[in-house]
This record gives C-alpha cells, sequence and structure tokens, in this order.
C-alpha cells in the first residue's frame, strides 16, 4: 500500500464514514485547520516536560475526535461514536475545570500579554491562534451544512481559552538561565 492514492488530484476528499467532497469546501477547511491546530500542539509538546507535556498530548489526542466529527457528512452523523468520534459535552466541561484549576493556580493575568515569554508558551499562543481559526471555520462549517446539536464549536472556543491559560502556566513556572538574569 502507498501514501498516495490519486484519488485527491480530482480536488476532492474522502470524508470518514464514507462520501467524497472538494478539498475546498467547509468541512475540509475545517478540520484542515483542527489538524493545524494539532501540529502546532505537537511542537509546544516538544518543548513541554512532565505534566505540560501530557495535558498537550491529551490535547492533541481529543482534536482526533473533533477531526472525526468534522469530516464525517452530515448525513452519517449518527455512525459516530461519543468521545471517539463525537464532540461531547463532557469534553468540554473537562476543558472548563482544567481552565478554572490554573486559574485558581495562578489566577488571571492583569494586564496584556504579548506572546513569547519562553519557547513553551509561544508554541502554545501560535496553537491558540490556529484554534480559534479551526474554531471560525467550524461555525462557516456547521451554518452551512445545517449541523445543530454540536459541541465541536463549544470545545474549540474552550480549547482556545485552555491554551491561552496553559501558556501563562507556562511562563510563571520559566525559571530563566544566567544568560536571561542578566537582560
Amino acid at each position: 500500500m502507498k501514501i498516495y492514492t490519486r484519488r485527491g488530484d480530482d480536488g476532492s476528499t474522502g470524508l470518514f464514514h464514507g462520501g467524497r467532497v472538494a478539498k475546498d469546501e467547509s468541512g475540509p477547511e475545517a478540520y484542515g485547520t483542527v489538524d493545524e491546530a494539532t501540529a502546532a500542539l505537537g511542537v509546544a509538546r516538544s518543548l513541554a516536560t512532565g505534566s505540560m507535556h501530557d495535558a498537550i498530548l491529551a490535547v492533541q489526542r481529543e482534536l482526533f475526535v473533533v477531526g472525526a466529527e468534522l469530516a464525517t457528512s452530515p448525513d452519517r452523523r449518527g455512525l459516530l461514536e461519543a468521545g471517539t468520534s463525537l464532540v461531547t459535552a463532557e469534553m468540554v466541561v473537562r476543558l472548563e475545570a482544567a481552565i478554572d484549576a490554573i486559574e485558581a493556580e495562578r489566577g488571571m493575568p492583569t494586564e496584556f500579554i504579548v506572546p513569547g515569554g519562553n519557547p513553551v508558551a509561544a508554541a502554545l499562543d501560535v496553537a491558540r491562534t490556529v484554534t480559534r481559526r479551526a474554531e471560525r471555520r467550524a461555525v462557516t462549517h456547521a451554518r452551512l451544512s445545517g449541523i445543530t446539536g454540536s459541541y465541536v464549536v463549544p470545545y474549540l472556543n474552550r480549547l482556545a481559552d485552555y491554551l491561552y491559560m496553559l501558556a501563562r502556566s507556562a511562563e510563571a513556572a520559566w525559571v530563566p538561565s544566567r544568560l536571561e538574569e542578566g537582560r
């Protein structure tokens, strides 16, 4: 089996649970941007250690659920499995709890944050902005496809907030090296 199939050479792509659509339709735009967010989180995870590394990996795995739901034709949504290929309310609630825990531990920033406080935080901020774009694409897809009752948009909305708080947490945990102390 080869990585290339040539089926997409006509500008179409296959959907989860079957069917094909143009690569520039709203669904592929949305799940393609989720894929970008997952990759951006991979950069952040490669720089992170300990619980931060694990938290980022958990989010990356959940983004596969988001992508699967977005890559499914609206008429085949009934084939999706909660938590595996269908975003659930519980996934959103878990993000809210994680945000609340960081806020309780670190507090909320009291001023505008310029991204780039350290490599992990900077990578998380890039992932956050890509996630916001994925959210916008998911809103468009839901509107154009007539999808209602999905938790994809609330999940992506909360995820961007969570990544913001993770980035602030990464900055608070940063211990400057001797070279940085002199700046």
